[in-house]
């Protein structure tokens, strides 16, 4: 169990009851909207607790633009991670002092952010997958633990406050989440959906958790007694406050159909420990509570609870936070680390010794497709606004200097048929074979953005409501893949996406495939590094790139079969944990550092040699197979990571501690116990599949454990 902020929590609450003590039942209610009303008599100022900080403080002018979560997750590295939630904090404290000196205390100023995204990225289809750390309970909860503690800091007064979404088991499908019901499966709930939620709370200290629009067997998430008061406030001890998402309340009465009007759908919320309403429902909890709905001691708690947060952030009491700069606000520092971690979430998926580009043998450069100078992509979505943008035609021109001349096509539109709208279909396909037959190499961006995959209402794509309906890029993108490729120039793939899509055509027709996601406003500089070989990509992935939507599932089917590397019995295209590099870096050998006793976390040691002459970074992946629990995952599940940076010729040894909880199984019943006492381990720079076994020529060292 996390102590990060007992001391002061355990102080906060008490000058929380004592200044609730003095408020009406009005006044207490008025403090449990998102936009929470001045209390003038009692000194208590207007605040707004909506704020979004996903990768980046957002939606309230300028902001430093880190890479999109899905993109920070293929990095693997949790420092930059956390450093990455510091920064964001910082620049949200600034941003905040100056809003408060102007009495500015709209949307989006607060301390309070939304953020992070850990659901589980379990079907690629998902429209607002991108905002999550992947497929993978385990590498989603390092991601988020670590961006949680750079948020909200690990004592004294709260940098920000983090908040884990969207509790539990919510992964689409966006059109139907106001009335969705998710059946799942106890097992699956607790081996899959819950643990990163778990690690949030337990390790974290996460101040606040949001629950989502949909049911959950039956029950809705914002006003579940199973998941809200047995799981997170029962077993977890959660000490925080519990926010609905926005206008989720409405959904009881009008979708759902649990209670019949407003006052019956807040009187249930409430009085399930839903503290915080994003939306207007709880406009009526004094009436509900006046008709004998609800006990005034809820409403009472819940007052608590949100003004404990606030004495925690020092927005009574004042804190060392306050004098914060404005200057750190962007500032070149901040967006060097953006750059950094893009430069760690670049993927590189193929490489038929295309890359790196050689500058000296290449005098004139193709960069063609929708997404080589569109600011969009660079962006994701929940994202502020940069003061500078670098697209990838612009990183890549800044790389290549006078001596280069580039050739840029957009080469069609993003997803229709003609750019023009008085123009021949494909009326930019001549253009775009023209720069390719002229060039020495074509580098060729293709992909979406968040108009095609992302949250309902904010996507363009308005017949799936944000989520993709199917795996393959717009028809108009893979013809020009098809024709560009066939121009039979060196061509490299630079694919900007925040999912995995349908590759087959690229992988066959295409040297280089290099998966960008969503880098980030000055993006494109790190893609330039890569391309030419600045620095060696080390990415690995976070999802599985299936084959094709054959290999899926039905999207409103919860259960994990055949769902994710852990589950799936099909060969991938491109496997979870996969990517290639430059450097050529090597575990030479990998052992426990003293035998294991059971019940008790282990540690291994694992040498890695770089036998190239280029500097590089590669992640030791573990993984644990059970070897004789019926209850044990099909496949293996990763269960440590490390990122470690050679130079040329460099050895270096890294100790990886894996805790006694990946031995145990979940049962049916969703409870988790020891089940076996034989398990192999796999230590590689991939997982131990066939398939990543044939792209990268390298099998991971295994180590069987006998207890």
């Amino acid at each position: 169990m996390a102590r990060l902020f007992e001391k002061e929590r355990a102080q906060a609450r008490k000058k929380a009851k004592e200044l609730v003590a003095k408020m009406t039942l009005l006044e207490k209610a008025s403090q449990l909207k998102y936009n929470a009303a001045q209390i003038s008599r009692l000194g208590i100022p207007a605040y707004n607790y909506w704020n979004e900080a996903l990768h980046g403080v957002a939606r309230a002018g300028t902001a430093t633009v880190f890479p999109q979560p899905i993109g920070m997750a293929a990095s693997f590295d949790v420092r930059a991670v956390k450093n990455a939630g510091d920064i964001i904090a910082k620049e949200g404290r600034a941003k905040y002092n100056e809003a408060s000196k102007h009495g500015d205390r709209d949307i989006y100023k607060g301390l309070t952010f939304w953020s992070p995204n850990i659901n589980i990225f379990r079907d690629p289809r998902w429209g607002r997958g991108h905002e999550t750390y992947g497929e993978d309970p385990y590498l989603t909860s390092r991601m988020g633990v670590n961006f949680v503690l750079g948020i909200q800091g690990e004592g004294g007064v709260m940098k920000a406050a983090a908040c884990a979404k969207h509790f539990a088991a919510h992964s689409g499908p966006e059109a139907l989440r106001h009335e969705f019901d998710a059946k799942v499966s106890m097992k699956d709930l607790w081996e899959t959906y819950l643990p990163a939620f778990e690690a949030l709370v337990k390790e974290a200290g996460v101040e606040a958790v949001m629950g989502a629009y949909s049911c959950v067997n039956g029950e809705p998430t914002c006003a579940h007694h199973y998941l809200m008061e047995e799981v997170l406030r029962g077993q977890w001890g959660f000490q925080g406050h519990y926010v609905s998402d926005c206008w989720a309340l409405t959904d009881f009465h009008e979708h759902h159909k649990v209670t019949k009007n407003a006052g019956e759908s807040a009187a249930l919320a409430i009085e399930r420990g839903c503290d915080l309403n994003c939306g207007v429902t709880y406009l009526h909890l004094v009436e509900a509570a006046k008709a004998g709905l609800i006990d005034e001691s809820l409403i009472t708690q819940s007052a608590e609870r949100m003004m404990t947060v606030r004495y925690m952030l020092g927005l009574f009491d004042g804190s060392e936070y306050d004098h914060i700069p404005y200057e750190v606000v962007a500032c070149k520092a901040h967006r060097k680390a953006a750059v950094d971690l893009a430069r760690e979430g670049c993927v590189l998926l193929k490489n038929d010794h295309v890359l790196p580009l050689d500058l000296r043998h290449i005098r004139k450069l193709a960069v063609i497709g929708p997404n080589a100078d569109s600011r969009r992509p660079l962006m994701g979505n929940y994202h502020g606004t940069a003061p500078g943008y670098v697209t990838i035609l612009e990183g890549i021109r800044q790389a290549a200097g006078d001596d280069t001349d580039i050739f840029y096509s957009e080469g069609c539109h993003l997803f229709k048929d003609r750019v023009e709208s008085l123009a021949g279909r494909q009326d930019r396909m001549a253009e775009a074979l023209t720069a390719a037959e002229h060039s020495d190499a074509v580098i060729l961006c293709v992909g979406l953005d968040e108009t095609l995959e992302g949250e309902e209402g904010d996507a363009g794509n308005s017949y799936a409501s944000g989520d993709k309906p199917s795996l393959k890029l717009p028809k108009v993108q893979e013809e020009l893949i098809e024709k560009v490729a066939a121009a039979g120039k060196p061509t490299v793939v630079v694919l900007m996406t925040g999912s995995a899509v349908d590759l087959r055509m690229a992988d066959q027709t295409c040297g280089a495939i290099l998966q960008a996601w969503y880098p980030g406003a000055e993006g494109g500089s790190a893609v330039a590094d890569i391309l030419f070989g600045k620095v060696s990509p080390s990415g690995k992935l976070p999802v599985t790139f299936y084959m094709s939507d054959d290999d899926l599932p039905d999207f409103e089917d919860y259960s994990m079969r055949e769902r994710t590397y852990r589950y799936m019995t099909k060969k991938p295209l491109y496997p979870f944990g996969y990517g290639l590099g430059y450097a050529q870096i090597d575990i030479t050998e990998a052992q426990l550092v003293q035998q294991p006793v059971l019940g008790e976390d282990m540690e291994i040691e694992a040498v890695l040699k770089n036998s190239s002459e280029m500097e590089g970074s590669e992640v030791v992946q573990v993984y644990i197979k059970d070897l004789e629990s019926p209850l044990a995952v099909p496949n293996y599940s990763l269960c440590a990571f490390e990122k470690i940076c050679l130079r040329p010729g460099e050895s270096g040894n890294v100790r990886l501690r894996i805790s006694s909880d990946a031995l145990k199984v979940v049962d049916t019943d969703g409870s988790k116990k020891m089940d076996s006492r034989h398990f192999r381990l796999y230590v590689g720079t991939s997982q131990p599949d066939e398939r990543s076994i044939e792209l990268t020529g390298k099998t991971p060292v295994q180590i069987d454990i006998h207890f």
